[in-house]
């Protein structure tokens, strides 16, 4: 890796007042969870949906909270319990670092629905999800706009990818699902990620003058809204990007991109700050 480049990134995030990070399914690779990159990734991380002939995008459908709850809490209730169990990378203690370091005034945009970065120790009043988070439930109704937290327990049997149980809504007591925007998604309660977005707005409006780095890790373009987001932010004079994907880590100047992953370039970068 080029050390004077680092270097420059380095004297970059030193001199800046602002830290917007924007994370997409990468992010989470190097704490083993999986991108589900293509058909071929989901079917490794998930076989049994293989074998029924299901897709990503056929198997998050909303469809089947409808048409069969316990097959369609099976999918999130297992990703509900891997989220629960994982154990965040050194790449998100790095960041934090940083921001307390340099005094960073901060902001996460990411559409994982994971929790990891909560997790992690970052703020919930500092977060977009843009595609809202595994951790709270909505009705699927719904009968209301009400959203609470996801602390259901979940048992999936995972030879046929069914959960033995299924969370209810507290109002009506019909079925409760994941507020997640899903694909063909037309009940998802958006109402807890537009209060992120104002958040978001009000931390973009008070760092309007000031120098700006964006990090983005693992953001790819099939779903290209981080990504998006990441240039859009870009385009102000005093803000830099800085793109961190093995596999599409295409940016033009004057941003900077690394084809490695999370930890390893957090890493080497870390080693020029301290």
């Amino acid at each position: 890796m080029n050390e004077a480049r680092i270097s420059e990134i380095a004297e970059i995030i030193r001199e800046a007042k602002g830290l917007v990070i924007t994370a997409g399914a990468g992010m989470g690779v190097d704490s083993g969870l999986p991108d589900f990159r293509g058909n071929q990734g989901f079917w490794n991380s998930y076989p049994m949906y293989e074998k029924l002939g299901l897709s990503f995008i056929q198997a998050a459908n909303p469809e089947h909270f409808e048409d069969d709850p316990h097959f369609g809490w099976g999918f999130y209730g297992h990703r509900t319990n891997l989220y629960r169990d994982t154990v965040p990378h050194s790449g998100f203690t790095i960041l934090q670092k940083w921001i307390k370091q340099f005094g960073l005034d901060y902001f996460v945009a990411t559409s994982n629905v994971d929790g990891q970065f909560q997790k992690a120790g970052f703020a919930d009043d500092r977060m977009l999800e843009v595609h809202g988070s595994i951790h709270y439930l909505q009705c699927t109704v719904p009968c209301s706009r009400h959203i609470w937290i996801n602390d259901f327990r979940y048992s999936i049997d995972e030879s046929t990818m069914r959960s033995m149980d299924v969370p209810k809504c507290p109002q009506c007591q019909r079925l409760a699902r994941p507020n997640i925007l899903m694909f063909g998604d037309y009940s998802w309660i958006s109402k807890r990620s537009a209060i992120q977005e104002e958040n978001f707005d009000e931390f973009l409006q008070r760092n309007t003058n000031n120098r700006m780095v964006v990090i983005e890790i693992g953001a790819g373009s099939t779903i290209p809204t981080i990504r998006h987001l990441s240039e859009k932010l870009g385009q102000k004079q005093k803000t830099r990007v800085i793109r961190i994907n093995p596999r599409e880590p295409q940016i033009r100047a004057p941003h900077y991109s690394f084809s490695n992953g999370a930890v390893e370039t957090l890493s080497q970068i870390d080693n020029f700050l301290d």
